[in-house]
């Protein structure tokens, strides 16, 4: 069987985000998706209007089922939506030292609306950073996770929280002409790519590079070249995403 990747994620009922976007990201990239559902949200592709979180007793007897019978190899997770979610996964990863892990910081979505407190979450995601492989937040959640403005100070803030690796996500920058990465390993920047910033608003674009970049780790990719691989395919994917009502954020075309 592939390769399989365990995700720790949110229903996004739009299916633009969320455990959706994890499932065909994953598969886009060669692995399979398992999913341990963290939350079922009230969504559409403008707007959060809800969410109920799942029990963490609930959270871990699904991982549990999983891991009996599927060959997981990494984990990656999403929207967490509480801090007894956050603690059940953090208990689950030290029960497995052999799985990679991405961790993606959800805080707010894209599309706007809370996904859970955000002050509360913050404090409870410095319990899941030195447990991953790679953290990958955009701007607004790196700033809200570290309490640094400046995006170096903020970086180098996270490692001394225990990070191992960290991919700066640019696209909430004032850059109007391009979107800018940053891959750090271990403090040091080792990559950095630049595309062009493409026209309108999407949705669930951080899940979905954060869960190519976990498919690749599956199947024993290096780290820069994972990232660089989810960077390329993303970039295909949002020039060809669809957009369902005007106003609304596009959805990626991940197939």
């Amino acid at each position: 069987m592939r390769a399989t990747v365990l995700c720790f994620s949110g229903l996004d009922p739009s299916g633009g985000a969320g455990l959706q976007a994890d499932i065909e990201a994953i598969g886009a990239s060669g692995a399979h998706a398992a999913i341990a559902c963290t939350a079922l949200t009230v969504q559409n592709s403008q707007q959060v209007f809800g969410f109920e979180a799942t029990s963490k007793e609930l959270l871990l007897a699904q991982t549990n089922a999983v891991v009996q019978d599927l060959p997981i190899r990494c984990v990656k997770s999403g929207m967490l939506g509480t801090t007894d979610n956050i603690a059940a996964l953090a208990d689950f990863l030290r029960a497995h030292p052999e799985y990679t892990y991405v961790l993606d910081p959800v805080l707010v979505a894209n599309s706007g609306g809370s996904l859970g407190n955000q002050a509360t979450l913050v404090k409870a995601f410095v319990e899941l950073i030195p447990l991953a492989s790679i953290v990958t937040p955009n701007t607004v959640e790196l700033r809200a996770l570290t309490g640094e403005e400046d995006l170096e100070q903020a970086t180098q803030k996270l490692f001394a929280m225990g990070a191992h690796a960290v991919l700066v996500k640019g696209g909430h920058e004032d850059t109007p002409d391009y979107i800018q990465n940053t891959l750090y390993i271990a403090g040091q920047q080792v990559a950095q790519s630049r595309c062009p910033r493409l026209e309108g608003e999407y949705h669930g674009s951080g899940c979905s590079l954060a869960s190519f970049i976990a498919g690749r780790l599956a199947q024993d990719e290096t780290l820069k070249d994972a990232v660089q691989q989810a960077e390329q395919w993303l970039f295909e994917v949002l020039q060809h995403a669809e957009i369902p009502v005007v106003g609304g954020q596009r959805i990626p075309k991940r197939f």
